[in-house]
């Protein structure tokens, strides 16, 4: 792991062949996760080199912040972000749900804009089921159980990587995490997406229940330069469960954009 001191607070990050020449790629991770859901990716053998990976504050290696959810902790998520972004020259922001709303938040509300944004299982809002906001406050084994049943993080349970992201969500804890889906569910710019200036592709895994195909076809239709696209046999974790697809899919808009 690599670190970036900024705002007071120290931020984690992976970086892979930093010496390479293609466009470095910065990935977010969403809810109650780490970077590591981005292993596919940020991996030697991912669809762009060098690849970032980071931490969000309180999740990971990175420090806490004291924000409380909304607003407060999105600005805190976004200057971790900025903060990696500028230390790597990255020029893709990638973010998956949480980490997708806050790269929509850097490109309307930050001066370090990247060349192009991707933007996997998330949308212009991000409200949150009334019966998970009390699960993660009062019955997180129940929360944690929900999002992973069928077609909500993961379209085949079986998965090998559940019981990893079923394990990186109890290392997170639960005041993290409700802080992370109590953000998303403050989260709406749906009267500001024609505000972003850069290329953006939304990617949505096919059976995705937490982040619906709406969603990203918006995305596609209010951003002025923005396009859709979906993966097949996926839920949420697209880039987990069909890493290899979505690799593709994110190799190719890069290279068409960058």
């Amino acid at each position: 792991m690599e670190w970036v001191s900024d705002s007071g607070r120290v931020t984690a990050y992976r970086q892979t062949r930093p010496g390479a020449s293609g466009p470095t790629a910065l990935y977010v991770h969403g809810s109650g996760a780490t970077h590591r859901v981005w292993g596919h990716q940020y991996a030697s053998s991912g669809p762009t080199q060098p690849a970032v990976a980071l931490d969000l504050s309180g999740h990971g290696d990175s420090d806490d912040i004291s924000a409380g959810a909304g607003t407060e902790a999105l600005d805190a998520y976004a200057d971790d972000v900025v903060a990696v972004g500028r230390e790597t020259d990255a020029d893709v922001l990638v973010g998956n749900s949480l980490g997708g709303a806050i790269a929509q938040w850097v490109a309307l509300e930050r001066d370090w804009t990247p060349q192009a944004v991707v933007l996997l299982g998330t949308g212009p809002e991000l409200p949150v089921f009334e019966g998970l906001q009390e699960w993660l406050a009062n019955d997180w084994d129940r929360a944690v159980e929900f999002l992973h049943e069928r077609d909500r993080l993961f379209h085949d349970t079986d998965h090998e990587a559940v019981s990893r992201s079923r394990e990186q969500m109890e290392a997170v804890g639960q005041a993290v995490t409700r802080r992370d889906f109590m953000t998303c569910d403050g989260f709406d710019v749906r009267d500001r997406l024609g505000e972003i200036d850069v290329p953006v592709l939304a990617v949505c895994g096919e059976h995705d229940k937490l982040t619906p195909r709406a969603y990203h076809e918006t995305l596609a239709r209010e951003v002025p330069d923005g396009e859709v696209s979906f993966v097949p046999d996926a839920a949420h974790l697209a880039m987990v469960e069909q890493p290899e697809m979505f690799n593709d899919v994110l190799a190719e808009f890069i290279e068409d954009t960058v």
